[in-house]
């Protein structure tokens, strides 16, 4: 179709050219073959010669469009495809990266809450070990407390029987000496028997 409206296109602008070509003036004749002007001879072979052209060139230029058109047509299909199928992996991409956010976002919450967790723990098992070793020192002053108070309570009697024995030696005489002798000579026979 569009060979054939260049072909007209053609035509129309070559007619004048050989219709001015054939007459200079009143005076000229105008060359005939078979009664038909010249002219109209010209462009019979110039209509038959773009015909014969377009005939050879037309299928050949027709295939090559026609082929043309149809590596666009699957280079266009092909094209959406990919289009299709990275649109596809976006969309893949942006929820895995959606997942890993979420994934994240739990991983975070649970070692925050295992933190505090732990934490909890440690405080409870530091305040427990705190009260061992409270009760273990209440119980080492207890302990040395007592000791203390028993040493001391065996010093005091000591002392009190040092100062008994020396109160008694200054006091008592020769004859209480004789006398706490017999009796405890007494006990001790008393005691055999």
């Amino acid at each position: 179709m569009k060979v054939a409206v260049i072909a007209l296109l053609v035509v129309l602008c070559v007619v004048p050219i050989f219709a001015q070509g054939e007459g200079h003036g009143a005076e000229h004749e105008t060359s005939k073959f078979l009664g038909i002007p010249s002219w109209i001879w010209k462009f019979v072979n110039m209509i038959a010669f773009l015909g014969v052209l377009g005939w050879f060139i037309g299928k050949p230029i027709k295939n090559a469009l026609a082929a043309r058109n149809e590596q666009v047509k699957r280079e266009a299909e092909e094209a959406r495809e990919r289009r299709a199928k990275a649109d596809q992996m976006a969309a893949d991409i942006q929820a895995r990266l959606t997942q890993l956010e979420d994934d994240v976002r739990q991983i975070r919450e649970r070692a925050q809450s295992e933190g505090e967790r732990q934490k909890r723990e440690l405080i409870a098992a530091a305040e427990a070990e705190a009260q061992k070793i409270l009760a273990g020192a209440r119980g080492e002053v207890d302990n040395r407390l007592k000791h203390a108070r028993h040493e001391l309570t065996e010093y005091a009697g000591q002392l009190a029987s040092e100062r008994a024995e020396q109160i008694l030696r200054e006091k008592t005489t020769d004859a209480d000496r004789q006398k706490l002798f017999r009796d405890s000579l007494k006990q001790v026979e008393e005691a055999q028997s």
